[in-house]
């Protein structure tokens, strides 16, 4: 979901930094009431496997530029079901800049409109999973149509956000929303996988819950109800 270079340019890019910095504003409440869950290291423990994850999301699993973006595999819920919503922002913004710093410097002037794409999403996911997971119920335990809704609404924030910057940047032309719609339709396809991989990880995690349960590997919601 990496913008393209030129996309958004000129002044108009100054409001990439604006919606960066309110994400990181509600990332940072997060992290802070985070930590009274399992502590600092902990956190800091799941911060670095989901950047890594991250890194690896989108630096060595096949990517393909597509319309006005790339189509990557970004297991977005799956972070946030495994590890807990802090710690995948975290990951989800370290990640980025990791891959832009020692990868790809040219994604660096578009980091404000990535991570603003990739952690706007996240949120969303946060609030729809406390309407939809009841207080009873671990992460271990959910069902498919639970994990389908909430791969559809991270994959569709994304989609939605790159249409954003795509129209702020280039206008509604015809070109421009043909790109926009190839795109879309593209990075929607990633909702048919996500939840079945979802499910296969957190059936991975109960099968070694007698080794997880309680450690600073995984978040408190995967195994214990809230």
């Amino acid at each position: 979901m990496h913008i393209e270079p030129g996309l958004v340019d000129g002044t108009k890019i100054v409001l990439s930094y604006a919606t960066a910095a309110a994400a990181g504003g509600v990332a940072l409440k997060s992290i802070v009431s985070s930590l009274g869950e399992k502590g600092p290291v902990s956190l800091a423990i799941r911060s670095l496997i989901a950047t890594i994850g991250v890194f690896v999301f989108f630096e060595v699993m096949p990517h393909f530029p597509i319309g006005v973006s790339e189509v990557h595999l970004i297991l977005g819920s799956t972070l946030f079901l495994i590890l807990g919503g802090a710690p995948s922002a975290i990951g989800l913004a370290l990640g980025l800049l990791v891959q832009g710093l020692f990868f790809s410097p040219t994604d660096l002037p578009q980091y404000g409109m990535n991570v603003t794409t990739l952690l706007v999403p996240l949120f969303g996911l946060q609030m729809l999973a406390k309407r939809i997971i009841a207080p009873g119920t671990a992460y271990v335990d959910l069902q498919y149509r639970q994990a389908l809704t909430l791969s559809t609404a991270f994959q569709g924030g994304v989609v939605a956000w790159v249409a954003f910057w795509a129209i702020y940047g280039n206008g509604l032309g015809a070109q421009n929303l043909a790109s926009i719609a190839t795109f879309g339709a593209a990075y929607m396809s990633v909702v048919l996988v996500e939840p079945l991989i979802d499910l296969a990880v957190l059936a991975a995690a109960k099968t070694l819950r007698p080794l997880l349960d309680g450690s600073s590997l995984v978040g408190a919601r995967l195994f214990q109800a809230a």
